[in-house]
Formats: C-alpha cells, sequence, structure tokens
C-alpha cells in the first residue's frame, strides 16, 4: 500500500476524541478531518493533502515521524509508514521518538493540566494545548532546542522564575543521560548532545563525570507567563515502562488562584484571547 493510501486509512481509523478534538453530530467521516491531522503533525493542510493524493513525494524522516505520532500508530505500523515513504525505520539501539497510542490517548484525555511526554534523551515529543499555553509553543523551536538538557545547561528554563528542586534536577537529568547512553550506544544524536554540554558546560561535564545517580521527585515551581503573572505549580515526572518515555505534568490545587490563571490559559490559548503539536 502506498504512502497516502496508508495516511488516509489510518485518519479514517483514528477517533477524534482519542486526538483531543470533540466527536460532533456533524462530521461526515468517522476519523480525524484531514486539518485536524495536519495540526498535530505541524504540517499545512495543503502538504497533508498531496501527500494522500500521491502528489507530494519522498516526505522527510521528520514529516513521517510528525504523522506517525499523531496517527497513533503502532511501533509495526510507523516502520511500515517509513518504509512506504521510501525511508530506513529507526534501528534498535537509538533513541525511538515513538509515543505508543495508549500513552497518547491516556494524556489527551488530561486537557486540564499542562503535559508534555520526552523521550530518553529529554527531546520534547509530544505535548497538548494547555503545556503550549503555559509554557511557551514548543512548535516554534526546531528540535534541538526542545531538549530539556540543552535548555536547563546552556541557556536556563524559559518561563521558570523558581523551582524547589533546582539544585537535585540537573543532577537527576545527567544520571537519565548517563542510562540513556549506556542503552542506546547507537544513537549518534545523543552521542553529539553529551559532547556538546560537556564542552559548553562546565557544571554538566562535572555531574559527567561525578556520575552520582540522582532520581526525580516532586517539584514546585513558580511559572512566570507573559499574559496572566506568576503560577504556582506542582510538576511530577511519570515514566512509562517499555517505552523509556516520561510524561511531565504540572497541575495546582482547585479553587486557587492559581488554577484561576490555567482556566483563563486554557480558554484563550495564552495568547491573549487567541488560541496549538
Amino acid at each position: 500500500m502506498r504512502f497516502g493510501e496508508l495516511l488516509h486509512l489510518w485518519r479514517d481509523r483514528l477517533a477524534p476524541a482519542d486526538a483531543g478534538f470533540p466527536a460532533t453530530t456533524s462530521r461526515r467521516a468517522p476519523g480525524l478531518r484531514r486539518e485536524e491531522l495536519a495540526q498535530l503533525a505541524g504540517l499545512s493542510v495543503d502538504y497533508v493533502l498531496r501527500l494522500e493524493q500521491g502528489r507530494a513525494t519522498n516526505p522527510s524522516a521528520q514529516v513521517v515521524r510528525a504523522l506517525a505520532r499523531a496517527l497513533q500508530v503502532s511501533r509495526e505500523e510507523r516502520d511500515q509508514l517509513y518504509v512506504a515513504a521510501g525511508l530506513l525505520p529507526p534501528q534498535d539501539g537509538t533513541i525511538s521518538a515513538h509515543v505508543p497510542p495508549g500513552v497518547q490517548r491516556l494524556v489527551s484525555r488530561l486537557g486540564d493540566v499542562p503535559i508534555g511526554v520526552y523521550t530518553a534523551d529529554w527531546t520534547l515529543a509530544w505535548w497538548n494545548d494547555l503545556w503550549a499555553a503555559t509554557m511557551g509553543d514548543p512548535a516554534e523551536l526546531d528540535a534541538a532546542r526542545r531538549n530539556l538538557a540543552r535548555m536547563l545547561f546552556t541557556g536556563g528554563l524559559p518561563r521558570v522564575l523558581h523551582s524547589t528542586r533546582a539544585d537535585s534536577l540537573g543532577p537527576a537529568i545527567v544520571a537519565d543521560l548517563q542510562v540513556a547512553a549506556a542503552r542506546y550506544p547507537a544513537d549518534g544524536g545523543l552521542t553529539r548532545l553529551v559532547r556538546e554540554l560537556r564542552e559548553a558546560s562546565p557544571e554538566f561535564a562535572r555531574l559527567w563525570v561525578e556520575s552520582v545517580p540522582a532520581e526525580h521527585t516532586t517539584d514546585h515551581k513558580i511559572i512566570d507567563h507573559p499574559e496572566v503573572g506568576p503560577i504556582h505549580l506542582d510538576c511530577d515526572i511519570l515514566l512509562v515502562p517499555g517505552a523509556n518515555l516520561r510524561i511531565v505534568t504540572y497541575t495546582t490545587a482547585a479553587g486557587t488562584p492559581d488554577a484561576t490563571k490555567l482556566d483563563m490559559l486554557r480558554v484563550t490559548g495564552g495568547r491573549s484571547g487567541m488560541r496549538a503539536g
């Protein structure tokens, strides 16, 4: 089956609710609309149309990866999509940005809190609208700048005014990268990331050499939002066994001023009344 046929087939198969869209009676097709798939994958509607019709050929690995994630396909189907695009599927021994369908369904149903899903090297692979509204839209950044380790050790975390666990986050991130380096020895991207950070950050270089085990714990953060002001949030990290993914959530107690601010961002999208990955 050709690439465009797979896109159309799997788009029709995916229930809108599982992708975070309301299922209305006005829909003529059971699955996602073409514009919804384009939005989820960060592509233009015209490009998705041309891919489905076979008028656009040879999509890049980045495009295929984004479409596979948006369509919530299995690992085997993801590989099938790569082959149909004339590309080699991601190989064993390298970090995968694949977010399993069950994980996507889970996080899509938690739209009332900011959620981001990170890969083994702490690159943001998936996020919901409220994450983008609260933390800034990752779609405006290239993949390299979505890496938490790179932001933490070379530029700081945008919008984070205060963190109660700031001193423990760095060691925990470095420990995670060391585990990933041992698990994915063939991943060139991870190798380059570690080399870059060791050269750019004396702190990272020191932590890498010391190799001190560290773990993530609940963190209380103050986010400096340009529209609603400071927001006090609890940050928790949940592990996905087998997939080597980390789900990062930001929550606050109901009925508080901070909860009201999140409600406002949910409505406005964090852009002064305008509406997000």
